[in-house]
């Protein structure tokens, strides 16, 4: 993607977290780029302390908590946006993980993730396109998972939101597309190699070994080179996972 001189470059990130999560590492490749970052999530602490972090590096970073799953939220900050500069990238990276056997999935857990992962993702897509398309270019990425392929227990909400959310990537892509927005999905094939996992199965992260989870500052290498695809060859959907995953 080529670089306009005289305007601030923005990338808008929803769905950042902890400090050893995917959506910061995301915020701190694109910041090294000389791009502005404005960072998305409900933890006003956590971003702050990102925001931080990004400027003591010599970056630029801007918080926007909100709720993804709040339609109000999102457009108010893409309204903010604007006084930041011209929006080039917008990540969805938010998901709600549910976890249930399907007889003991209540209707409210199904909602619930349905809500975070696919209705998010439709209303942080519709809120960023406005600005990206006053940009005239730019790209919309967001984050799958294997349960975006395929479905299995317990994580029957999770899957069906995830599926969701790849439908309405390609969707997007094809309408948007021609508009010189690049739209694409990353499938992160694997278990990522941050807080959530490390907190959550620790024992998973001793069994997977050296480079056998997926390294987050690797996955955000990948969605920038996304981004700077040429238009004569984009990618609407890549998959990523551990040299040594099964597939």
């Amino acid at each position: 993607m080529t670089k306009q001189p005289g305007r601030t470059r923005v990338a808008w990130i929803a769905g950042v977290g902890a400090s050893a999560g995917l959506g910061a590492a995301l915020a701190r490749r694109f910041a090294r780029e000389g791009v502005t970052v404005a960072v998305t999530g409900r933890s006003r602490e956590r971003l702050d302390s990102l925001v931080e972090e990004i400027r003591a590096a010599g970056g630029s970073a801007i918080a926007f908590p909100g709720d993804v799953t709040r339609e109000s939220d999102l457009d108010a900050i893409a309204r903010q946006l604007g006084d930041a500069g011209a929006l080039e990238a917008a990540i969805f990276n938010a998901a709600a993980m549910t976890r249930a056997p399907t007889l003991e999935l209540t209707a409210g857990q199904f909602e619930a993730a349905w809500r975070v992962t696919t209705l998010g993702g439709f209303l942080f897509a519709r809120a960023a396109l406005r600005p990206l398309l006053a940009t005239g270019r730019g790209s919309l990425l967001f984050t799958g998972a294997t349960a975006s392929l395929r479905g299995r227990p317990p994580y029957a909400a999770f899957a069906s939101a995830k599926a969701g959310l790849r439908s309405l990537s390609q969707s997007l892509a094809r309408e948007f597309g021609p508009q010189n927005i690049h739209v694409a999905h990353v499938v992160i094939d694997g278990g990522i190699d941050g807080e959530r996992l490390r907190s959550s199965a620790p024992q998973r992260v001793a069994e997977r070994g050296e480079e056998g989870l997926l390294n987050p500052a690797d996955i955000a290498d990948a969605y920038w080179h996304l981004h700077q695809q040429a238009r004569s060859a984009w990618s609407q959907e890549i998959d990523l996972r551990p040299f040594n995953e099964s597939f």
